[in-house]
């Protein structure tokens, strides 16, 4: 199935429902210490999602799901849920957040440091970062999806990481997940090819080690199999005609930066 395209006013209402969740990883940060637990941190979310933003957290039940936002800790590749776990120096974890407003979302995950991290985890979450800012930088139209799964695949695997193969970006809109998928792995000039007006998701989540998941007896938590480190960063996109607006771009973002490290 095609990807829907979005009228002139419902770009406008994923712009704005884009900015309020790159808002929340903005807000939270400061929060994110050492002690703190997970389920502390959704309150916080919550509170502000709800409370100051006007907006509805849409991962809480989600098809049953627990809480207002994901907090996936080391090597919990997606959908952890919050906890009253402590926190504790070193770890390294992603906050997953999709706010409705106006009966559109916005959809954003960000890696977050508790403390110090090790050397290991700070480079999974750098090389990760990049694979994200690659995808984002191929979004045109006339491109393929194909070519985005091409070069996250790429730059993972030149720097001995794996691309998780379960789960993917996805259309955004009035529906939390719509057509198209958007696969963090394959092969160039294949998949469907990208028009005007269409807004998905780019999030992959990159293992240390092997790509092999496991979902927890939660159903929802998913971790890697050989319980080496994950990580993930997710932007909501909209293709225009020149090429693409990310609409969760956060303030201390600067993508060209990222891309040219290397």
């Amino acid at each position: 199935m095609t990807g829907i395209i979005k009228t002139s006013e419902e770009i406008e209402k994923m712009r704005i429902a884009g900015q309020l969740a790159a808002d929340v990883l903005t807000m939270i940060e400061p929060f994110i210490q050492i002690g703190v637990t997970t389920n502390e941190l959704d309150k916080i979310c919550h509170d502000y999602i709800v409370d100051v933003q006007g907006c509805i957290p849409a991962p809480l039940n989600y098809h049953g799901f627990p809480k207002s936002v994901c907090t996936s800790v080391n090597y919990v590749v997606c959908h952890g849920i919050p906890n009253n776990k402590a926190l504790k120096d070193g770890d390294s974890i992603n906050i997953d957040i999709t706010v409705i407003k106006d009966g559109y979302h916005g959809d954003t995950s960000k890696m977050f440091f508790v403390g110090k991290p090790s050397i290991q985890a700070e480079r999974l979450a750098r090389i990760t970062q990049e694979c994200l800012y690659l995808g984002i930088n191929l979004v045109k139209p006339g491109a393929r999806l194909g070519d985005i799964g091409a070069v996250i695949q790429k730059h993972a695997e030149k720097n001995s990481y794996s691309v998780v193969r379960e789960y993917c970006g996805h259309g955004i809109g009035i529906g939390f997940h719509e057509e198209p998928q958007v696969l963090h792995y394959g092969k160039a000039n294949t998949g469907e090819v990208i028009k005007v007006g269409q807004c998905f998701t780019i999030e992959p989540m990159i293992n240390a080690g092997k790509k092999t998941c496991k979902v927890l007896g939660d159903d929802w938590t998913v971790i890697t199999k050989d319980k080496k480190l994950s990580a993930q960063w997710e932007h909501t996109l909209l293709v225009t005609e020149t090429g693409v607006e990310i609409l969760t771009l956060r303030p201390e973002e600067t993508i060209a930066r990222v891309i040219n490290h290397n």
